[in-house]
């Protein structure tokens, strides 16, 4: 008989908060249901990190800086925070992909602590797509730009919730990835897709109808792009790796912000 106790609400949180920022929260239960719990709650940990993105973003606007001074702010906090493993993930993803080697060999370059020639012009063009998409939202006005960083950080979290997802295997039996893939039944991530991407939507709509289509619709198109990404990498390497998530999530915010500069 199995003595485990019920999850609460709060274990959830510390799983989400505890794996994937640096914020110091203890951690009580690494179990299958706290990492649903905490996978579950992944797009909550994305306005934290947001929410400081933009904090930091609007100070430096307020004390004189300039919008692409604001925008590296933006850009650097999640980084701050995750301390740089979704970025390190991210690198390490491209630089698997792009040996071409089989699933086994490529699994073992990304493990190397080293970063080869596609991780690095990976990581350079996803930055400074992210700094240049922000610096035109702060350019444009304040109030957008700070929307995105906090947008975009959701995104990338929501990526992760949906590829926690049920049916979705681990690339190996150990790691991050390993610990919380398939834990998110498919319709408890869709409807937290659904209730972030529809909340992010109201928000949006503080800048006027477009807005609000603006924003749902770089959230679709951030999950779509994470999505693509996510079978491409279960195709190539067998599954998903804590690598793998770190790339949907920089994947996801990448794609968010450049979606929400769009259209004018």
């Amino acid at each position: 008989m199995s003595t485990t106790s019920a999850l609460s609400p709060l274990d959830g949180l510390r799983f989400a908060f505890g794996t994937l920022t640096v914020l110091p929260v203890r951690v009580h239960r690494w179990d299958r249901e706290a990492a649903r719990g905490g996978m579950l709650n992944a797009p909550v940990v994305g306005l934290a990190v947001g929410g400081c993105a933009a904090g930091l973003g609007l100070l430096l606007l307020f004390l004189g800086a300039g919008p692409l001074l604001a925008a590296v702010a933006s850009a650097a906090v999640p980084a701050v925070l995750t301390r740089g493993l979704h970025l390190d993930g991210l690198a390490d993803t491209a630089d698997g992909l792009g040996s071409g080697k089989p699933a086994e060999d490529a699994l073992r370059i990304m493990k190397q602590s080293d970063i080869g020639p596609f991780g690095v012009l990976t990581l350079v063009f996803a930055l400074l797509a992210q700094v240049a998409a922000l610096a035109q939202l702060y350019g444009a006005s304040w109030a957008r730009g700070a929307a995105a960083a906090v947008i975009s950080a959701v995104a990338a979290r929501l990526a992760l919730t949906l590829a926690a997802r049920a049916g979705v295997p681990a690339a190996r039996p150990e790691g991050l990835g390993a610990a919380v893939a398939g834990v998110v039944p498919v319709p408890g991530a869709l409807a937290v897709a659904v209730s972030f991407t529809i909340a992010s939507a109201a928000g949006g709509g503080l800048f006027g109808a477009y807005g609000s289509v603006r924003t749902a619709a770089a959230i679709v198109l951030a999950l779509a792009a994470a999505e693509l990404l996510l079978r491409h990498c279960t195709r190539r390497f067998g599954g998903v790796t804590g690598d793998v998530f770190g790339g949907l999530a920089e994947t996801a915010a990448t794609t968010a912000l450049v979606a929400l500069t769009l259209g004018g």
